[in-house]
C-alpha cells in the first residue's frame, strides 16, 4: 500500500488498483499543471507538489467516482483540480500563519517571502481555473461556491468571533469552510464527472464535507499529541504560533480556576520554548483533549450516515474506512 492510499487495507484488490492508477495519474497532471517556460516560477510552483502529501482530496474525487463511471475523461483533471486549489491554500496559509515548515521542510514564505509565496499561490488558482474551463461551466460553478467559502473561512478566522458568539462553534464554522468546503467539492467532482445519479453526487458531497470537518479535527489533535512530524509540522506548532485548535478552545472556557495558568498560555502565542513546553504538557493532560477527540469521531460517525444512501460495494467500503482511519489519528 503505497503513501497516497493512507496506508488503508483496502478490501478489494481491482479498487486499490484503479485508486492507485488514478492517483498516478493525478500525479503526472500536477506536474503538468505547475510547468513554466520561466525557471523561477516552476520551481516556486512545484515546492509543494513535490513535498507530497496525503493526496486526500483527489483521493476522494477517484474514489467517488466509482458510482458512475471511474473512467470518464473528466475524473483526473478534477483531481488535478481539488490538489491544486487545496496546495495554492497552503501557499497563502503559510503567509497567515508566518509558518516556518510545511510537510516537514521550510514553507515557500520562508524559502523565498511571503510577496512570492502569494503570488505562487495565485498561480495555482489561475492553472486550476484553466483545467475547470475545459470541464464545463457546472465545474466552474462548483469552484467559484468552494472558493467563497474557503476565503470566507479565512476572513472569520482572520477576525475571530463576533462578541457573545460561542468561540467553539465559530471554530466548527471556520473548519468546514477552510477545510470541509474543498473535500465536498472532492465527492462533488468526482460523481459528477464520472455521471453518477444525481442523489448519490449530493451525498458524496455531504461525505465531503463532513469527513473533512473530521479529518482538520483529526489533524489539529494530531498536532497536540504527537512527538515527532506525523502531522507535517513540529508537534505544538498551532499552540506556539497562536493558532486556536478545538481543545484549546474546550479549555479556555472551562470554570475551573485550576485551569488559569493553561488559559493564559492558550490566551497568546508561545515563542518561549519553556512555556510552550509548559503548555503543551497542560494540554496534554487536560480533559478538553477527550472532549475534541469526541467530536472529531462525531463528524466521522455523521459522514458514516451518508454512507446508507450509497449503494453496497467496495468503493463505499473504502469510505467507511476512511471514517474509521479519521478516529484512529486522534490517539
Amino acid at each position: 500500500m503505497t503513501d497516497a492510499l493512507l496506508g488503508l487495507p483496502l478490501p478489494d484488490p481491482a479498487l486499490e488498483t484503479a485508486l492507485a492508477e488514478g492517483l498516478a495519474r493525478v500525479e503526472i497532471g500536477l506536474r503538468d499543471a505547475v510547468a513554466s517556460d520561466d525557471p523561477f516560477i516552476a520551481d516556486a510552483s512545484r515546492y509543494l507538489v513535490e513535498a507530497g502529501g496525503k493526496r486526500f482530496r483527489p483521493l476522494l474525487v477517484i474514489l467517488s467516482a466509482q458510482f458512475g463511471d471511474p473512467q470518464a475523461w473528466g475524473v483526473v483533471p478534477a483531481g488535478v483540480v481539488v490538489e491544486l486549489t487545496h496546495l495554492a491554500t497552503l501557499y497563502h496559509d503559510d503567509v497567515m500563519d508566518e509558518a516556518q515548515l510545511r510537510r516537514g521542510a521550510r514553507s515557500a514564505n520562508s524559502r523565498w517571502d511571503n510577496t512570492i509565496a502569494i503570488l505562487t499561490g495565485d498561480f495555482l488558482f489561475a492553472r486550476s481555473s484553466k483545467i475547470l474551463a475545459d470541464l464545463g461551466p457546472e465545474a466552474v460553478r462548483i469552484q467559484a461556491i468552494t472558493f467563497e467559502r474557503l476565503c470566507t473561512g479565512q476572513i472569520r478566522e482572520t477576525i475571530g468571533p463576533r462578541e457573545g458568539q460561542d468561540a467553539v462553534q465559530h471554530h466548527l464554522d471556520v473548519i468546514a469552510d477552510k477545510t470541509g468546503s474543498l473535500i465536498a467539492a472532492s465527492g462533488w467532482y468526482g460523481g459528477l464527472m464520472s455521471g453518477a445519479k444525481p442523489d448519490h453526487v449530493e451525498t458524496l458531497t455531504q461525505f465531503g464535507e463532513r469527513i473533512g470537518v473530521a479529518f482538520q479535527l483529526a489533524d489539529d489533535l494530531v498536532d497536540i499529541t504527537s512527538e515527532s512530524m506525523q502531522s507535517g509540522k513540529t508537534p505544538g506548532t498551532d499552540l506556539r504560533e497562536g493558532i486556536p485548535t478545538l481543545a484549546g478552545l474546550i479549555a479556555l472556557r472551562s470554570e475551573d480556576r485550576a485551569d488559569a495558568r493553561l488559559q493564559d498560555l492558550l490566551s497568546r502565542p508561545l515563542p518561549d520554548d519553556t512555556e510552550h513546553a509548559e503548555a503543551l504538557a497542560l494540554l496534554r493532560s487536560h480533559p478538553a483533549l477527550d472532549e475534541a477527540r469526541a467530536e472529531a469521531r462525531r463528524w466521522s460517525e455523521l459522514a458514516r450516515e451518508c454512507l446508507e444512501e450509497l449503494p453496497a460495494g467496495p468503493a463505499r467500503d473504502v469510505m467507511a474506512l476512511l471514517c474509521d482511519y479519521v478516529v484512529s489519528r486522534t490517539g
